[in-house]
């Protein structure tokens, strides 16, 4: 008996041991339980304060914003536009994208829906409050009286984010000197050279292409003409460099000089906003964009060698005018008021040869459409051209009758004015002021605090309607009584104010070249596309499709593509 009670008191205590121990987990458990929801509500009061926090800095962001832009309406939105937040995120309701004023303009145009021509946008997350105005009165006083008050300016944010693309380029108040230094080479007998390349480049590119022999011709994207045929000009005459329709120098048989150019105009958003630590990451556009820039810069540095080595010897005492040659001349200058260091030479070339070729590559496209879906004003045109050039020997197109073809200038004019390379001109306020704005078809003083943008929107800023003859002659007969176009107000393509484009004799002798000797030869029409059905599209289906914008180093066109036929 006593084994016995022994034994059950044994199994007794056992039991009770695994009671105790049992208790202990399930106390341990609670309390891992409860330390778990400790930690989880600590969490969740962090987050939630850093919400409120976010929240709270979100609507005074908002309201300093709208107190900014004086209460004017228009869009509040998380990022602004043309901030890098804005570029990177995709195009919604919500975060408009840098072309919103192209892809609204139409069904949900900002200015028609506030019946105003002045309006602002607030982000509450990133970007400054900004005004966007179509109105050429607001216009004049932010770029002229603005500039010379000194109450608005350059905007120096985003001349940082352009410095990491060019190195050093036009922005800041360098441009000045840039610009004194390059203005002499932009002359007459520099558009007289001008001239004389491009007639014969056409010539040389209807050869190359094999288009003697043919009375129809199909091009998938005339932007493969344009393109070149602008490079190659804008290289040849303004840095004598050695381009020709059917070569370019390459560096050192690598990538070549064109294609580098290519790269870099498809790559160049990337190259704005991009961190240094972007340049390295393991995918192969990456590293061919990084190879494109540094080709780009190793060209540009050995040419700019060769040249100070030129300019140095004794054949070559008299000084070159071209743009090449005067920022070289400047780089001997280092240390005086109007020198620049090697840098600087390579950061204007670069952006003088890629802003200068591309923006008139694309109004050349974008006028080109436009006529192949003016079939009689296309004619009109052409039979102008024709006319001029049946007075010169063998059809040439002589420099001296450029003035006579007013209306194939013209056209060019409408094709930047509806595709405007700079579709916006940024100014920055520099100190609280005031602008002079309609609203709602009355007069009102408009405060603007220091710091805010103002973006005049050059898409906005003239009707849709290409509408050549708008730029015509009032009275044929009185060549005295048309404007001259570069100082017309209405006129806003080239830029408008004291920075408005050098360049700008320089880009329309070589399109009115081009395009005079290209219609002369061919009537143009759109190439129309195969749809899914097995139907051949409209030409208001082929408009839609393809005369919409785009955006590179420039706003431009997206691919045209046009069937030639030979005119008879």
């Amino acid at each position: 008996m006593h084994h016995v009670h022994q034994f059950h008191k044994s199994d007794t205590l056992t039991k009770q041991r695994r009671v105790t121990t049992g208790a202990r987990r399930i106390n341990d458990s609670d309390q891992k339980l409860i330390a778990l929801r400790a930690v989880m509500d600590s969490w969740t009061t962090i987050i939630a304060t850093i919400g409120a926090i976010l929240i709270f800095s979100c609507i005074v962001k908002l309201v300093e914003g709208i107190k900014a832009v004086g209460s004017l309406p228009g869009l509040r939105i998380p990022a602004e536009p043309l901030s890098i937040l804005g570029i990177l995120l995709p195009e919604t309701e919500w975060n408009p994208g840098l072309l919103f004023t192209w892809t609204w303009r139409k069904n949900r145009n900002v200015y028609r829906h506030y019946g105003r021509d002045t309006v602002s946008i607030v982000p509450f997350i990133h970007g400054s409050p900004t005004l966007h105005t179509r109105s050429m009165e607001v216009t004049r006083q932010v770029i002229s009286a603005g500039h010379n008050s000194g109450a608005f300016g350059k905007t120096s944010s985003m001349g940082r984010a352009l410095l990491r693309t060019v190195n050093k380029i036009w922005v800041g108040e360098q441009w000045r000197k840039y610009r004194k230094i390059a203005t002499p080479a932009f002359n007459n007998e520099t558009y007289a050279f001008v001239w004389e390349v491009s007639k014969k480049l056409y010539a040389e590119m209807v050869s190359v292409e094999g288009w003697y022999s043919k009375d129809v011709i199909e091009v998938p994207s005339i932007q493969a003409l344009t393109f070149k045929f602008t490079l190659v000009i804008f290289a040849s005459v303004g840095f004598g460099f050695p381009f020709t329709w059917s070569s370019s120098p390459a560096r050192q048989g690598d990538m070549a000089v064109r294609e580098c150019f290519e790269t870099i105009v498809r790559t160049n958003i990337f190259a704005i906003i991009a961190p240094a630590w972007a340049w390295k990451l393991p995918f192969e556009w990456v590293r061919r964009t990084r190879h494109a820039y540094d080709t780009m810069r190793a060209f540009m540095q050995s040419q700019v060698s060769a040249r100070r080595k030129d300019m140095r010897s004794e054949s070559k005492k008299k000084a070159a005018r071209d743009i090449f040659s005067l920022l070289v001349q400047a780089s001997e200058n280092k240390g005086g008021k109007m020198g620049l260091d090697d840098k600087e030479v390579i950061g204007n070339m670069f952006s003088l040869m890629l802003a200068g070729h591309e923006t008139t590559a694309y109004t050349l496209s974008a006028t080109l459409g436009f006529l192949a879906l003016n079939v009689g004003l296309q004619d009109e045109i052409a039979a102008q051209v024709q006319e001029v050039t049946r007075e010169s020997d063998n059809g040439v197109l002589p420099l001296e009758d450029y003035g006579k073809l007013d209306k194939v200038l013209a056209a060019f004019y409408e094709g930047t004015r509806l595709f405007p390379s700079g579709v916006f001109l940024i100014r920055e306020a520099k100190q609280d002021t005031i602008l002079n704005v309609s609203d709602g078809g009355e007069s009102r003083i408009l405060p603007v605090k220091k710091g805010t943008h103002i973006v005049v929107d050059m898409v906005g800023i003239q009707p849709e309607e290409f509408r050549p003859s708008r730029w015509y002659k009032k009275n044929q007969g009185d060549a005295n009584e048309k404007e001259e176009l570069s100082e017309s107000e209405e006129y806003t393509a080239f830029s408008v104010g004291p920075r408005s484009c050098i360049g700008r004799k320089f880009a329309t002798t070589e399109a009115m070249c081009f395009l005079a000797s290209l219609l002369r030869d061919w009537r143009v029409e759109p190439l129309l596309a195969m749809k899914p059905d097995g139907k051949v599209e409209t030409q208001d289906e082929w408009r839609e499709r393809v005369m919409q914008a785009t955006i590179s180093f420039t706003m431009g066109i997206k691919n045209v593509p046009l069937r030639l036929v030979r005119r008879v």
